[in-house]
């Protein structure tokens, strides 16, 4: 899927979560998530739109997951929670409070782009 990629950028770091980042726009996108694909590639991820929890259910690999906030008037979300190394099969993130999308991610996004709750992301066409 080369058209309609996303970036998620981070703004207040300058690193980058992901380069190329498929956006899960329909129920069953969302429902479907990552479960029977193959591990994430470096600078891959899926983004959940309006998503507040996810499950680790029927998933092969671990991820990192990022919960990002409603935009603001320029369209950047503040991170409203961090969830490293969400184990396949065990990891549950129920509900976020504040959560409106979550970036699901390779293991090791959050710390190699130094992401914390309250930096700024931007989704821009990649």
């Amino acid at each position: 899927m080369a058209d309609g990629l996303l970036r998620a950028r981070n703004l207040t770091r300058g690193t980058d979560l992901g380069t190329a980042v498929e956006s899960a726009d329909s129920l069953w996108a969302k429902f479907m998530g990552l479960m029977g694909r193959p591990p994430l590639e470096p600078g891959a991820a899926l983004w959940l739109p309006d998503s507040n929890g996810i499950h680790m259910m029927f998933m092969r690999f671990a991820i990192d997951a990022v919960f990002l906030g409603k935009p603001d008037g320029e369209g950047v979300r503040a991170v409203v929670s961090v969830h490293p190394r969400l184990a396949r099969w065990r990891g549950l993130v129920p509900f976020v409070r504040g959560g409106h999308g979550v970036l699901e991610l390779p293991v090791g996004t959050i710390a190699a782009s130094g992401t914390v709750v309250g930096d700024r992301i931007a989704l821009v066409p990649a």
